[in-house]
Protein backbone atom coordinates (compact mmCIF):
# COMPACT_ATOMS: atom_id res chain seq x y z
CA UNK A 1 0.00 0.00 0.00
CA UNK A 2 2.12 2.96 -1.04
CA UNK A 3 2.32 6.48 0.47
CA UNK A 4 1.48 9.36 -2.00
CA UNK A 5 3.39 12.26 -1.62
CA UNK A 6 1.64 15.61 -0.65
CA UNK A 7 2.34 18.67 -1.92
CA UNK A 8 1.37 21.26 0.68
CA UNK A 9 2.94 24.49 -0.89
CA UNK A 10 0.38 23.44 -3.98
CA UNK A 11 -2.64 22.79 -1.02
CA UNK A 12 -1.92 26.16 0.40
CA UNK A 13 -0.95 27.76 -3.49
CA UNK A 14 2.23 28.94 -2.34
CA UNK A 15 5.42 29.26 -3.65
CA UNK A 16 8.43 26.73 -2.38
CA UNK A 17 10.37 30.09 -1.00
CA UNK A 18 6.99 31.80 1.06
CA UNK A 19 7.80 33.66 3.75
CA UNK A 20 6.03 32.18 7.36
CA UNK A 21 3.52 35.41 6.95
CA UNK A 22 2.50 34.70 3.47
CA UNK A 23 2.05 30.74 4.52
CA UNK A 24 -0.14 32.19 7.33
CA UNK A 25 -2.26 34.73 4.98
CA UNK A 26 -2.79 31.94 2.43
CA UNK A 27 -4.06 29.34 5.05
CA UNK A 28 -6.57 31.97 6.78
CA UNK A 29 -7.91 32.94 3.57
CA UNK A 30 -8.60 29.15 2.43
CA UNK A 31 -9.98 28.23 5.51
CA UNK A 32 -12.27 31.29 5.46
CA UNK A 33 -13.96 29.99 2.45
CA UNK A 34 -13.72 25.96 3.28
CA UNK A 35 -14.70 25.84 6.57
CA UNK A 36 -17.70 23.29 7.24
CA UNK A 37 -19.85 25.85 8.92
CA UNK A 38 -19.66 28.56 5.36
CA UNK A 39 -18.56 26.58 2.48
CA UNK A 40 -21.55 26.37 -0.17
CA UNK A 41 -20.78 22.72 -0.19
CA UNK A 42 -19.71 20.85 3.67
CA UNK A 43 -18.58 17.81 2.09
CA UNK A 44 -16.06 19.18 -0.12
CA UNK A 45 -15.48 21.92 2.56
CA UNK A 46 -14.89 19.84 5.33
CA UNK A 47 -12.43 17.72 3.19
CA UNK A 48 -10.67 20.84 1.88
CA UNK A 49 -10.60 22.19 5.43
CA UNK A 50 -8.46 19.11 6.75
CA UNK A 51 -6.18 19.48 3.67
CA UNK A 52 -5.08 22.75 4.68
CA UNK A 53 -4.62 22.44 8.06
CA UNK A 54 -2.61 19.77 7.63
CA UNK A 55 -0.51 21.70 4.80
CA UNK A 56 -0.44 24.28 7.49
CA UNK A 57 0.66 22.03 10.43
CA UNK A 58 3.51 20.85 8.87
CA UNK A 59 4.35 24.59 6.78
CA UNK A 60 3.61 26.50 9.45
CA UNK A 61 6.04 25.30 12.19
CA UNK A 62 9.42 25.71 10.76
CA UNK A 63 10.86 22.20 12.36
CA UNK A 64 8.89 20.13 10.40
CA UNK A 65 8.76 22.41 7.26
CA UNK A 66 12.41 21.79 7.26
CA UNK A 67 12.37 17.78 6.98
CA UNK A 68 9.53 17.87 4.98
CA UNK A 69 11.64 20.06 2.37
CA UNK A 70 14.64 17.69 2.81
CA UNK A 71 12.22 14.86 1.70
CA UNK A 72 10.88 16.31 -1.23
CA UNK A 73 8.81 14.61 -4.07
CA UNK A 74 10.99 11.70 -4.90
CA UNK A 75 11.38 10.63 -1.47
CA UNK A 76 10.33 7.09 -1.39
CA UNK A 77 13.46 6.51 -4.21
CA UNK A 78 16.10 7.19 -1.35
CA UNK A 79 14.07 6.42 1.68
CA UNK A 80 11.96 3.20 1.16
CA UNK A 81 9.15 4.71 2.50
CA UNK A 82 11.07 5.57 5.76
CA UNK A 83 12.28 8.83 7.24
CA UNK A 84 15.15 10.94 5.40
CA UNK A 85 18.36 10.29 7.40
CA UNK A 86 18.71 12.82 9.89
CA UNK A 87 14.09 13.36 10.08
CA UNK A 88 14.92 12.91 14.13
CA UNK A 89 12.05 10.12 15.01
CA UNK A 90 9.58 11.59 12.11
CA UNK A 91 8.09 7.98 11.27
CA UNK A 92 4.79 6.00 11.02
CA UNK A 93 3.27 6.18 14.67
CA UNK A 94 2.10 2.22 14.76
CA UNK A 95 4.13 -0.27 16.32
CA UNK A 96 5.24 -2.67 13.64
CA UNK A 97 7.11 -5.87 13.05
CA UNK A 98 10.57 -5.14 10.82
CA UNK A 99 9.22 -1.01 10.71
CA UNK A 100 6.15 -2.14 8.77
CA UNK A 101 4.48 1.16 7.97
CA UNK A 102 1.71 -0.52 5.70
CA UNK A 103 -1.29 0.11 8.15
CA UNK A 104 -4.05 3.05 6.90
CA UNK A 105 -6.14 5.08 8.51
CA UNK A 106 -8.79 6.88 6.75
CA UNK A 107 -11.36 9.31 8.80
CA UNK A 108 -8.65 10.79 11.36
CA UNK A 109 -8.54 13.85 9.11
CA UNK A 110 -5.24 13.24 8.57
CA UNK A 111 -3.37 11.62 5.54
CA UNK A 112 -0.82 8.80 5.32
CA UNK A 113 1.96 10.45 4.06
CA UNK A 114 1.28 13.26 7.51
CA UNK A 115 1.49 10.11 9.43
CA UNK A 116 4.45 8.75 7.85
CA UNK A 117 5.97 11.30 8.51
CA UNK A 118 4.97 14.35 10.83
CA UNK A 119 2.82 12.22 13.68
CA UNK A 120 5.91 12.87 16.28
CA UNK A 121 7.53 9.94 18.35
CA UNK A 122 6.07 6.47 18.10
CA UNK A 123 8.11 4.59 20.66
CA UNK A 124 5.31 3.14 23.01
CA UNK A 125 3.66 4.27 25.87
CA UNK A 126 5.67 3.78 29.16
CA UNK A 127 9.53 2.89 29.59
CA UNK A 128 9.53 -0.15 27.00
CA UNK A 129 7.66 -0.92 23.85
CA UNK A 130 6.06 -3.83 23.56
CA UNK A 131 7.98 -5.96 20.84
CA UNK A 132 6.02 -7.77 18.02
CA UNK A 133 6.12 -11.95 17.28
CA UNK A 134 8.73 -14.43 19.25
CA UNK A 135 12.17 -13.30 20.53
CA UNK A 136 15.34 -14.98 19.61
CA UNK A 137 14.86 -17.72 22.89
CA UNK A 138 11.90 -16.61 23.91
CA UNK A 139 9.12 -19.46 25.13
CA UNK A 140 6.36 -18.80 21.78
CA UNK A 141 3.95 -20.38 24.91
CA UNK A 142 4.54 -17.32 26.49
CA UNK A 143 1.49 -15.01 26.55
CA UNK A 144 2.79 -11.54 25.43
CA UNK A 145 0.72 -8.75 25.02
CA UNK A 146 -0.15 -7.35 21.60
CA UNK A 147 1.33 -4.00 19.94
CA UNK A 148 -0.34 -0.51 20.69
CA UNK A 149 -1.46 1.54 17.72
CA UNK A 150 -1.34 4.95 17.76
CA UNK A 151 -2.72 7.74 14.94
CA UNK A 152 -3.64 11.38 14.96
CA UNK A 153 -6.87 12.60 14.52
CA UNK A 154 -7.85 16.41 13.79
CA UNK A 155 -10.47 17.59 15.34
CA UNK A 156 -12.13 21.13 15.01
CA UNK A 157 -12.78 23.49 17.52
CA UNK A 158 -16.72 23.08 16.68
CA UNK A 159 -16.24 19.47 17.73
CA UNK A 160 -14.16 19.97 21.13
CA UNK A 161 -17.03 22.38 22.05
CA UNK A 162 -20.14 20.20 21.26
CA UNK A 163 -18.22 16.75 21.35
CA UNK A 164 -18.95 14.32 18.15
CA UNK A 165 -18.62 10.76 16.36
CA UNK A 166 -16.45 10.21 13.99
CA UNK A 167 -16.06 6.68 12.18
CA UNK A 168 -12.71 5.70 11.69
CA UNK A 169 -11.30 2.98 9.46
CA UNK A 170 -8.31 0.88 10.29
CA UNK A 171 -6.52 -1.37 7.51
CA UNK A 172 -4.09 -3.47 9.07
CA UNK A 173 -1.49 -5.67 6.41
CA UNK A 174 -1.66 -9.18 6.80
CA UNK A 175 1.20 -11.11 7.77
CA UNK A 176 2.57 -14.42 6.24
CA UNK A 177 0.91 -14.02 3.16
CA UNK A 178 -2.19 -13.81 4.29
CA UNK A 179 -5.29 -10.87 3.54
CA UNK A 180 -5.03 -7.68 4.88
CA UNK A 181 -7.78 -6.72 7.38
CA UNK A 182 -10.03 -3.41 7.54
CA UNK A 183 -11.62 -2.29 10.50
CA UNK A 184 -14.35 0.20 11.28
CA UNK A 185 -14.87 1.90 14.64
CA UNK A 186 -17.21 4.37 15.89
CA UNK A 187 -15.20 7.31 17.78
CA UNK A 188 -16.74 9.11 20.32
CA UNK A 189 -14.63 12.54 20.31
CA UNK A 190 -16.08 14.38 24.28
CA UNK A 191 -16.84 17.58 24.65
CA UNK A 192 -13.48 19.50 26.08
CA UNK A 193 -10.82 17.74 24.28
CA UNK A 194 -7.51 18.76 24.58
CA UNK A 195 -4.46 19.21 22.22
CA UNK A 196 -2.53 15.83 22.34
CA UNK A 197 -5.07 14.23 24.78
CA UNK A 198 -5.47 10.34 23.60
CA UNK A 199 -9.04 8.26 23.23
CA UNK A 200 -8.38 4.73 23.34
CA UNK A 201 -9.92 1.75 22.06
CA UNK A 202 -8.97 -0.76 24.55
CA UNK A 203 -8.35 -4.14 22.83
CA UNK A 204 -8.25 -2.90 19.40
CA UNK A 205 -4.34 -2.66 18.67
CA UNK A 206 -2.76 -5.63 17.07
CA UNK A 207 -3.32 -9.36 18.74
CA UNK A 208 -1.35 -10.92 21.72
CA UNK A 209 1.01 -13.90 21.45
CA UNK A 210 0.54 -17.32 23.19
CA UNK A 211 -2.75 -15.95 24.63
CA UNK A 212 -1.77 -12.16 25.59
CA UNK A 213 -4.29 -9.86 25.64
CA UNK A 214 -4.80 -7.59 22.07
CA UNK A 215 -2.90 -3.97 22.88
CA UNK A 216 -4.78 -0.88 22.03
CA UNK A 217 -5.66 1.69 19.25
CA UNK A 218 -5.11 5.29 20.71
CA UNK A 219 -5.98 8.52 18.47
CA UNK A 220 -3.83 11.32 19.57
CA UNK A 221 -5.63 14.46 19.82
CA UNK A 222 -4.54 17.60 17.18
CA UNK A 223 -7.00 20.66 17.30
CA UNK A 224 -7.28 21.80 13.47
CA UNK A 225 -5.97 25.64 13.00
CA UNK A 226 -9.13 28.14 13.25
CA UNK A 227 -8.55 30.95 10.73
CA UNK A 228 -10.12 33.38 13.35
CA UNK A 229 -9.24 31.51 17.02
CA UNK A 230 -5.64 31.04 18.98
CA UNK A 231 -6.35 28.45 21.54
CA UNK A 232 -4.93 28.92 25.18
CA UNK A 233 -6.40 25.72 27.55
CA UNK A 234 -10.11 26.69 27.67
CA UNK A 235 -9.59 30.20 26.51
CA UNK A 236 -10.12 31.40 22.47
CA UNK A 237 -8.02 34.57 21.72
CA UNK A 238 -8.93 36.26 18.26
CA UNK A 239 -7.95 39.74 16.80
CA UNK A 240 -10.88 42.43 16.67
CA UNK A 241 -9.77 45.43 13.99
CA UNK A 242 -10.97 48.66 14.57
CA UNK A 243 -10.35 52.53 12.55
CA UNK A 244 -8.81 55.06 14.89
CA UNK A 245 -12.13 56.50 15.38
CA UNK A 246 -14.21 53.57 16.68
CA UNK A 247 -11.69 53.09 19.25
CA UNK A 248 -11.80 56.87 20.23
CA UNK A 249 -15.65 57.27 19.91
CA UNK A 250 -16.68 53.41 21.16
CA UNK A 251 -18.48 51.32 18.96
CA UNK A 252 -21.32 48.49 18.59
CA UNK A 253 -19.99 45.92 16.59
CA UNK A 254 -20.32 42.23 15.34
CA UNK A 255 -17.51 39.70 16.77
CA UNK A 256 -17.64 35.98 15.44
CA UNK A 257 -17.56 33.05 18.27
CA UNK A 258 -17.77 28.83 18.14
CA UNK A 259 -21.18 29.55 18.88
CA UNK A 260 -22.32 32.04 15.64
CA UNK A 261 -21.84 36.23 15.45
CA UNK A 262 -22.37 37.79 18.66
CA UNK A 263 -22.62 41.77 19.56
CA UNK A 264 -19.31 43.59 21.28
CA UNK A 265 -19.85 47.17 22.52
CA UNK A 266 -16.38 48.64 22.14
CA UNK A 267 -15.77 51.36 25.34
CA UNK A 268 -14.64 54.99 23.81
CA UNK A 269 -11.10 54.95 24.51
CA UNK A 270 -10.21 51.70 23.95
CA UNK A 271 -6.11 51.36 23.25
CA UNK A 272 -4.42 49.12 20.60
CA UNK A 273 -3.50 45.84 22.39
CA UNK A 274 -5.93 45.97 24.99
CA UNK A 275 -7.83 42.71 25.52
CA UNK A 276 -11.88 42.76 25.79
CA UNK A 277 -13.35 39.59 27.53
CA UNK A 278 -16.51 38.05 26.52
CA UNK A 279 -17.09 35.28 29.28
CA UNK A 280 -18.10 31.82 28.87
CA UNK A 281 -18.03 31.88 24.87
CA UNK A 282 -14.88 29.36 25.23
CA UNK A 283 -14.00 26.06 25.32
CA UNK A 284 -15.09 23.34 28.00
CA UNK A 285 -12.99 23.38 31.12
CA UNK A 286 -12.59 20.31 33.28
CA UNK A 287 -15.25 21.52 35.33
CA UNK A 288 -18.13 21.65 32.82
CA UNK A 289 -17.84 25.36 33.16
CA UNK A 290 -16.98 27.07 29.08
CA UNK A 291 -14.10 29.07 29.13
CA UNK A 292 -13.17 33.42 27.55
CA UNK A 293 -12.85 34.63 24.55
CA UNK A 294 -10.61 37.58 24.42
CA UNK A 295 -10.59 39.70 21.78
CA UNK A 296 -7.38 42.16 21.19
CA UNK A 297 -7.70 45.22 19.69
CA UNK A 298 -5.95 46.26 16.06
CA UNK A 299 -5.98 49.37 15.51
CA UNK A 300 -6.24 49.86 11.51
CA UNK A 301 -5.02 53.01 9.65
CA UNK A 302 -5.89 53.91 5.83
CA UNK A 303 -2.83 53.19 3.23
CA UNK A 304 -4.58 55.66 1.22
CA UNK A 305 -6.62 58.77 2.03
CA UNK A 306 -8.67 61.18 -0.53
CA UNK A 307 -7.31 64.97 -0.08
CA UNK A 308 -10.84 65.91 1.50
CA UNK A 309 -9.87 62.76 4.65
CA UNK A 310 -6.49 64.63 4.77
CA UNK A 311 -7.76 68.27 5.18
CA UNK A 312 -10.00 66.79 7.77
CA UNK A 313 -6.85 64.94 9.37
CA UNK A 314 -4.88 68.02 9.47
CA UNK A 315 -7.57 69.87 10.86
CA UNK A 316 -7.91 66.95 14.05
CA UNK A 317 -4.47 67.63 14.26
CA UNK A 318 -4.14 70.52 14.68
CA UNK A 319 -7.43 70.86 17.58
CA UNK A 320 -6.65 67.98 19.05
CA UNK A 321 -5.18 68.37 22.85
CA UNK A 322 -4.03 64.50 22.59
CA UNK A 323 -0.04 63.75 23.16
CA UNK A 324 1.07 59.84 22.65
CA UNK A 325 3.75 59.47 25.62
CA UNK A 326 7.04 58.09 24.15
CA UNK A 327 8.21 55.12 26.55
CA UNK A 328 12.04 54.99 27.21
Amino acid sequence: MAVKFQDYYETLGVARTASAEEIKQAFRKLARVCHPDVAKNKVTGEAKFKEINEAYEVLGDPEKRRHYDELGANWQENTNGQPAPGANGYRHRTYTPQGNTNYEFSGTGFSDFFESFFGGERSGFGSHPRPAGRMDGEDEKVPRQGQDVEADILVSLEEALRGSQRKVTLRRPGSDGTASRTNTYQVRIPSGVREGQRIRLSGQGNLGVGGGASGDLYLRVRLARHPDFNVYAADLHCNLNLAPWEAVLGVKTEIPTLDGPTSLRVPPGTAADSQLRLRGLGLPREDKTRGDLYATVRIQTPSTISPEERGLWEQLANISKFKPRNEP
